[in-house]
């Protein structure tokens, strides 16, 4: 048994863990739960009361929110080089929460059909989805990842939020450095690894 476990559906924001599990190369245990069944037992509700995935439990240490464990398991094993250097901290961390933040808020609003618009935009932390895109593609037009040349746990969340809505649920269109960004990132032989574990996506 590994003092790794990773709790996850296949068909959930868990496959964004599942790769940066991957990439970290860590040996680690899986627990496949199910929709409204062992998800919401009393035995994963101490591990995640939200009776979401992921979570990792690793020794004693409980995380759960995806981006959240992509950071985590970056410090946790360092070899893996997925950690920010001093100098990519910065934008690290930026583009991290920002795609957990403003981008996940817009993404979402819109599938539900919440348009905000006029004054609700000084509200939102997101403003508009225009505005989410147009930031993340300015930074990504000029570099080949978030924090510049180096792929980091920032690109596995990131990407994966943008490959998700642009390829998977189609909720925004394509632009061109959203879909070279999307090719280079998913080229990763850890991604593949991840998507023989839990299947394609997206399904063709």
């Amino acid at each position: 048994m590994s003092d790794l476990t990773f709790y996850t559906n296949p068909m959930s924001r868990g496959r964004i863990a599942r790769w940066m599990l991957e990439e970290t190369g860590a040996e680690y245990d899986t627990v496949i739960l199910e929709w409204e069944t062992s998800i919401k037992a009393p035995e994963y509700l101490a591990i995640n009361p939200m009776g979401k995935v992921p979570a990792i439990k690793h020794g004693d240490v409980v995380v759960t929110e995806a981006a959240a464990i992509c950071a985590y398991l970056a410090d946790a094993f360092p070899d893996a080089k997925l950690a920010p250097t001093d100098e990519e901290r910065g934008p690290y961390y930026r583009w991290l929460f920002f795609a957990s933040g403003p981008m996940e808020a817009a993404l979402t609003n819109k599938t539900f059909g919440w348009i905000v618009e006029g004054d609700q935009t000084s509200m939102a932390g997101y403003g508009t989805e225009e505005l989410v895109l147009n930031a993340l593609e300015q930074n990504l037009s000029d570099k080949d990842y978030v924090t510049g040349d180096r792929f980091t746990a920032a690109d596995v969340y990131v990407a994966s939020q943008l490959a998700w809505s642009m390829l998977g649920m189609k909720t925004i269109e394509p632009r061109p450095a959203f879909e070279a960004y999307v090719e280079r990132t998913h080229a990763r032989e850890a991604l593949a690894r991840a998507n023989k574990l839990d299947g394609e996506w997206p399904p063709s």
